[in-house]
């Protein structure tokens, strides 16, 4: 008896993200690669050769082509919406390259037309299918504290105030690079930001209220390459991001800390590899700490990502301080002192992590294909990391607060 027949890929793009793409894809069975479009024939014939599939030069002929069930958008940001909604429209389900669009009113033709269609879209937010993110969000859940001593809280509160900062290179970014051309980047904030903007609302576990942009710009010109945005969100937890865009490779630094009242985490890379937590915490939460070693896999568990020796290190202090402890006006007994590390592997281990976490992500297009589910990186999550972006940019530019939308609660990752 056979499985489902592998959903059949129709690639828009034939640069490096797509052969990055289908190279963490080469082995996922419930996928194969049929048509490739790029306007560079050679290109698209290159890869096409390598992938067994047949080039095309124009992207509209692949969205209806009869062997193309997902288009995979991998072209620069400002042929996302565009390529997105013809796709749509035809009735194919989508792999967008993230940003989902560079601005708020293309975003919201795409979720309108999803709503309208019916297929299902997948943002390549690769940060919402990482495993020590996904195992910061599941340490704040009830239900994976439960065990073992049936714990009803969690063992990470709330999240208060979160800060990442990207202290990234250009140095494969020339003056000419389409990078820095806001009418296809859709500058830093949205062709970068996003990712980030989306990662904190899956660790907070909503969507923000208002948001601050500030813009800094190289010396002795216009370019842009530094971007400062803060995000306040309904029960008062605000969030920074720093993006810059100035060094070099050697000097490349990313740091997510995120504040939890309680415990701290740290996690480094913007393809998170390690985290460092530091928490204090009752009898309850010292044993759980103390269990995490053993549970690692299911911590750290993304479907669809293939952990190479998960490491899951603890450290139990036990009576480190009295018991009676006081924040924000709540009692609490907090006598014992835990530190947690989450490890894949360090920076050797950032681009296997990085392609899997890619792979997650079109598995999980797969699986909401196939059973009607909703995806960790879907339309809302891909729409409102955009809006939020753009609100940020508008911010800058206007040189005040930009009051968003009712706010929503995000989808755990």
């Amino acid at each position: 008896m056979t499985g489902p027949a592998a959903l059949r890929l129709g690639l828009v793009g034939a640069g490096g993200f797509a052969t990055f793409l289908t190279g963490a894809l080469r082995d996922l069975p419930d996928v194969t690669v049929t048509v490739v479009a790029d306007p560079d024939t050679d290109r698209a014939g290159r890869l096409a050769a390598n992938l067994g599939a047949r080039p095309v030069p124009d992207w509209r002929a692949l969205v209806t082509a009869d062997d193309v069930d997902v288009v995979v958008v991998a072209t620069p940001p400002a042929g996302h919406a565009e390529t997105t909604l013809a796709a749509l429209r035809a009735g194919r389900h989508v792999f967008s390259e993230k940003p989902l669009a560079t601005s708020e009113d293309e975003a919201l033709a795409i979720r309108d037309a999803v709503a309208a269609t019916g297929p299902v879209l997948v943002v390549d937010h690769v940060l919402r299918y990482n495993p020590v993110l996904r195992a910061l969000a599941r340490l704040r859940d009830p239900r994976f504290a439960a065990p073992p001593g049936n714990r009803s809280d969690p063992l990470l509160g709330p999240v208060r105030r979160l800060a990442f900062e990207n202290d990234a290179s250009d140095e494969d970014l020339g003056p000419e690079h389409w990078f820095w051309d806001e009418r296809v980047s859709g500058g830093i904030f949205v062709e970068h930001g996003v990712h980030f903007f989306d990662a904190a609302d899956a660790l907070v576990g909503a969507t923000p209220q208002s948001v601050q942009g500030m813009l800094g710009h190289r010396p002795g010109g216009d370019l842009v390459d530094l971007a400062v945005a803060t995000t306040r969100y309904p029960d008062g937890a605000v969030a920074t991001f720093a993006h810059g865009f100035s060094h070099a490779h050697r000097c490349e630094r990313q740091l997510m800390r995120i504040d939890f009242g309680t415990a701290e985490a740290r996690v480094t890379g913007w393809i998170p590899v390690h985290a460092a937590i530091d928490l204090w915490t009752d009898d309850a939460g010292a044993a759980l700490v103390e269990h995490l070693p053993a549970r690692a896999e299911e911590l750290l568990a993304v479907d669809g990502h293939r952990l190479r020796d998960p490491a899951v290190r603890v450290a139990v202090h036990r009576q480190a301080g009295p018991a009676a402890a006081r924040e924000r006006g709540r009692q609490r007994q907090l006598p014992h002192h835990c530190r947690i590390t989450l490890d894949l592997g360090g920076e050797a281990a950032k681009p296997y992590v990085y392609a899997e976490s890619v792979r997650a992500a079109m598995h999980d297009l797969v699986r909401c294909v196939r059973t009607g589910g909703r995806p960790a990186a879907g339309i809302t999550e891909g729409a409102t990391a955009v809006t939020v972006a753009a609100a940020a940019a508008r911010s800058a530019r206007e040189d005040r607060t930009v009051h968003l939308g009712p706010p929503t609660t995000a989808c755990p990752s």
